[in-house]
Parts: structure tokens; sequence; C-alpha cells
């Protein structure tokens, strides 16, 4: 008897193969799992590479921030030595008990002299010569009687009455460095005074570090280094030169086969034809820079650690899904079932989670972009609050000159009224140069910069004030030295900081009983230009130099004024200060403004003379 049903017609209806169908179950399954597994795949792929990219960025970005901020450390350890030095051989040669020994001729109690005074001032060496070049007294005694005729700080000296610098090359591969002094009797040398600058602890500071570390002069040739075989070389053949092995080699060598390569970053330049991190620095001082050569180490262990974490946890989450599709498989059908709805239920989390990622993405890159565009407006707000400070004096000249032309041309006064108009012509092209420099603030550069004479802008500002000082009786003194006084500026900015501080003596003398502004110009090492008021005196010194900040009632000013011509005083090379001309520091006897400026080379020579 056959296996089946009957239908209406008595025709048996045989079961369907259940075998085929489980097969083809399996099947797809199969497919499916081969699914599963190319999506984690790529997945952990794609999470890796991101992470890598995104953190090699930032962690070289974090040692690059930590290698300037190095550099801008060891700069100030430079300048610090060589400054507390460069006093040392001014106070020397005015010491009467040198001077005494040196026309005398004897030295018997000299060399002990210096030393004492080595121990004082915390010199490295100090050493006495007379006017022949002979070391008579010295804190190394074994250095008497030495010859230093030759030598170029002794060379200097004889040149003028001023503290020279000179390098000497003291052995193969080392260089000396030294402040020099001439000293003098009844204008008259009679010796010079050597002080030694002791910068070789600064190399071996530095190399303690994992950098490499090169100081450069003027001419690129490098005068101190960590790797002693770069020194007297030019910075491009230094860096081709082969030493022994080091703790900069060692750590370029462990990481030469990953620069570049895991990183996808091009190295900034190359230590012995390996690629290391270059980083740069300007030593305000007789043109020096400093040169850092950064490993990737420390990058590529951090790098490699997050990754390390990273696949683990895949490879973790690998076997928990790989343990799971096992068990899956020995199960019935209905618990394959679930658990495929289960893994639905899942994938449909990811994807909303994804869906969540991608949108605070978005926002992220709208609240940045709205953080930029806001950036991008307070600059615009502080630039045109700049301009309008900038352009309000001229305006308020040429509103003065238009007044009286009009006056002279009603008056028949033609000639009288081109001479206004020339003046307002002037004034037009001031405004020019105004805006143009403007444009230029952000730029640290001196591109316009070119010899000038402080005096004839003194003058140019007190012009440029002549309206506005007719409307108010003030008195207003100069006391200028009769030689020119050169300095390296820009005529228009220079010009800019003395209008604005003669305009803020004359609203600081506004309720001065008898209102006086004296300008007094000096020259020493630097040129001094000293603006001095007897008005209510200045507060807040500590706030005065800041944007925005003013003591002025509102409509008379924005506080931009001081701000500007800080910073245009910093950009020539010298520093504005401020103070008040009471003894004991109060306001009530007016304020003293000084712009010190540094000379140009001949003008600093002739003071000196």
């Amino acid at each position: 008897m056959a296996d089946g049903t009957h239908d209406g017609d008595g025709i048996p209806q045989m079961d369907a193969p259940q075998g085929g169908v489980r097969w083809r179950d399996a099947d797809l399954w199969h497919w499916v799992q081969r699914g599963i597994w190319a999506v984690f795949v790529l997945m952990a792929l794609g999470v890796v590479l991101a992470t890598n990219s995104f953190l090699t960025e930032r962690f070289t970005e974090t040692t690059r921030n930590r290698a300037e901020v190095r550099q801008a450390l060891y700069t100030g350890q430079l300048l610090s030595e060589l400054q507390r030095t460069s006093v040392v051989p001014l106070l020397l040669a005015r010491d009467p008990e040198l001077i005494k020994a040196l026309l005398d001729e004897h030295y018997a109690l000299t060399s002990a002299r210096l030393i004492s005074a080595q121990a004082d001032i915390g010199a490295s060496a100090i050493q006495l010569l007379d006017r022949t070049g002979r070391v008579v007294a010295a804190t190394d005694r074994t250095r008497l009687g030495t010859n230093l005729s030759h030598a170029e700080g002794f060379q200097q000296a004889q040149r003028g009455n001023v503290t020279n610098f000179s390098i000497d090359i003291a052995s193969v591969g080392e260089f000396q460095f030294a402040f020099s002094r001439p000293v003098y009797s009844d204008a008259k040398m009679i010796g010079v005074i050597m002080v030694q600058v002791l910068l070789s602890p600064f190399e071996r500071a530095w190399a303690g570090e994992s950098d490499a570390v090169a100081v450069t002069d003027s001419t690129g040739r490098v005068i101190l280094a960590t790797e002693p075989r770069w020194r007297n070389l030019p910075l491009t053949d230094a860096l081709m030169a082969r030493s022994a092995p080091s703790a900069i080699q060692r750590a370029i060598q462990a990481t030469s086969n990953w620069t570049g390569d895991w990183t996808g970053r091009a190295p900034d330049a190359y230590v012995q034809g390996v690629g290391v991190m270059r980083s740069e620095m300007r030593i305000p001082f007789r043109g020096w820079r400093i040169v850092t050569f950064t490993t990737y180490d420390s990058i590529r262990d951090r790098v490699n650690a997050v990754l390390a974490l990273e696949i683990m946890g895949f490879a973790l989450l690998l076997a928990l899904v790989f343990y799971g599709l096992t068990r899956r498989a020995r199960v019935e059908t209905a618990n394959i079932r679930r658990e495929s709805a289960e893994l639905r239920l899942l994938n449909a989390r990811l994807q909303r989670e994804i869906a969540e990622r991608e949108k605070a993405q978005k926002d992220l890159a709208v609240a940045e972009q709205t953080l930029a565009q806001s950036s991008k407006l307070a600059a615009l707000g502080e630039m045109s609050a700049s301009v309008s400070h900038e352009l309000n004096q001229p305006l308020a000249a040429m509103k003065t000159y238009l007044a009286g032309a009009r006056l002279l041309l009603q008056r028949k006064r033609a000639d009288e009224a081109l001479s206004s108009f020339q003046r307002i012509d002037d004034l037009i092209e001031r405004m020019g140069a105004i805006t143009r420099q403007l444009k230029s603030y952000a730029r640290k550069g001196g591109e316009a910069f070119e010899p000038i004479d402080i005096r004839s802008c003194v003058s140019g500002a007190l012009s440029m004030m002549e309206p506005t000082l007719r409307t108010r009786s003030v008195k207003i003194t100069r006391t200028l030295p009769r030689l020119p006084v050169m300095v390296l500026a820009d005529r228009i900015r220079l010009e800019q900081v003395i209008i604005n501080l003669l305009r803020n003596a004359l609203d600081a003398t506004r309720d001065a009983d008898s209102p006086q502004i004296d300008l007094v110009l000096t020259v020493g090492d630097r040129a001094v230009l000293s603006v001095r008021d007897n008005g209510h005196g200045l507060t807040e010194l500590e706030s005065l130099f800041e944007p925005f900040y003013t003591t002025k009632k509102p409509g008379d000013g924005v506080g931009l004024g001081l701000a500007i011509s800080s910073g245009i005083v910093n950009d020539l090379g010298g520093r504005l200060r401020a103070r008040n001309a009471a003894p004991d520091g109060g306001p009530s006897q007016g304020a003293i403004f000084e712009v010190e400026l540094p000379l140009m080379a001949e003008a600093r020579t002739k003071a000196a003379e």
C-alpha cells in the first residue's frame, strides 16, 4: 500500500522530500556565514586603517609641538647664558684695580682678583691681556704668558670701546665663545678683558634627549651639536657625516623601515639616509638658528599599542563569533532560525548606531563650520575697528584742511588754498599707505624697512597733528640730537606710533591747567624716544597694551591705539614701555611712554665714539 494521501479524485499525493529543503537551507546558511565573515574582516580592516591614519596624524602633530617647545627652551637657555656673560666684560673693564695693574704692570694679585670675580659673577673663564695681546692674568693660571694677539676677540677689541663677541676654534671640532672689551685709561687702550662663554654643557644636556640638535651661525656652519662630527661643517654636509652609534642613530635604525611605509607621511629630512622630523627656529643673536631632528619611535610605539589593542579586541570578538556559529550549527533548525532573527536584530541595531554616528559626525561638521564662520566674523570686526582707528586721524586733518581751504577761497586767496589741497592730497596718499600697511599686519616681515631718521618721523608726526594742535593750547617741547638718528624701520608705521602717543598725551592733558607735552630723543646703545605729558597719569599698567582696553569715555576711542603701536614697535625689533612720572609710581604727575629701537650699525658706532 503506497504511503500518501488521496485527493477528492482518489489520486494519492506524496509528501515533498524534506532532505532537499534542508540541503538548500544549509547551502544558504553557508553563504550567509561567508558574508558575515567578509563583512567582519572588512569592518575590522577599515577600523584599523582609520585608527592608524587618525592616531598617526595626531601623535605626529603632538611630537612636532613638543619638539618646538624644546627648541624654545633651548633657545632661552642659550640667550640667558649669552646675555648674563655679556655684562661681565663691561664691569671688569671699569675695575680700578685691574686698570692700575695694567698701568703699573704688576700682576701678582690680578689673577686672584679675577678668580674672586669669577666666583661672584658666575663666569666660565676670565683672562686679562695687555696691549700686546699677552695673557697677564687669568682664572686658569696655565694660560698665563700665552700670546693671544691673533685671537679674533683681541683684534675686535682694538676697533672701539664696545663689547664684542667672537668665535675661535679651540681644538678639532670644538669652538670657544667669548666676549671681549678693551680697557681704557685716559682715552688710551691699555689692555683687553676676555670672558669665555661656556656653551658645551648645553650640548651634553641636549644629548640626553632623544633628539639630535644643531646650532648654526649666520653662514650655516654648525657651531654647537649633539653629534661631535657635525661641528664646523655646513648643515647639509653634517647630515651626511657618519659617526659612532648614538641614541639618535639607534632610534633611527629601529624605525627606518617604518617611517613613510606604515604612516604614509613623507619625512621632513634625512639623517644618515633615514627620514626624521625636522624643526628649525631662529635664535635672535647674530643670525644663529637651532635645528632639531626628532625620531618617529614614540609615534610608532603609541600607534602600535592602540592598534594591538584593537586587533586583540577584534580577535576576541572573532573567537566569540566563531564559537557562536559553531554552537548554532549543532542546535536544531528552530534554534538556528531564532538565532538568525537575533542576528538580524543585532544588524538592525548596528545600522541604527551607524546612522546615529553619521548624524553626530554631520552635526559636528556643521558646528565646526559655524565656529569657523564666527572666528572669521570676529577677525573681520577687529580689522574693521583697526581700520577705523588708523584712518580717524587723517580724516580729521582732511576735514580741518577742507574748512580752511573753503575759507581761503571765499577770501580770494587761491594760492594758500592750493597749499591746503596739496596737504589733503598728501593725507590721501597716507591713507592709502595705511590701508596697504594694515593688510600686512598679520605678516612678520621686514620687506618695507628702510634706513630712516627718527627726527624726520617726529617732524612728520607733528605736521600730521598740526590741525589738532591748533585747536588746543598745549605747550610742546622737542629735545632732539643735532646729528641724524638712523634706524631700520617703516616710516609710515613709525609715524603712526608717534601720532598715537601724541594723541593719547593730548587726551590726557585735556583737563590740565597748563598742558605740556615733551618729546625727548636720546641715543645710547639704542635710540629712545620719550613722550611725556603732565596729565592725570596711568592706572592698570598691566592691561595698558591689551586690545580694546581703554579708559576714555564711550565714543572717544576703541582701545586699539596702544595695542597697534606696541605690535608695530615689536615688529621693528624694539619695545614700547609706559610708566608714571611720579616718583612713588602714582598717576598724579603725568605719564611717560618710551619707544626703544635698535640703531643701525653706522649710527651705533658713531654714538659709541
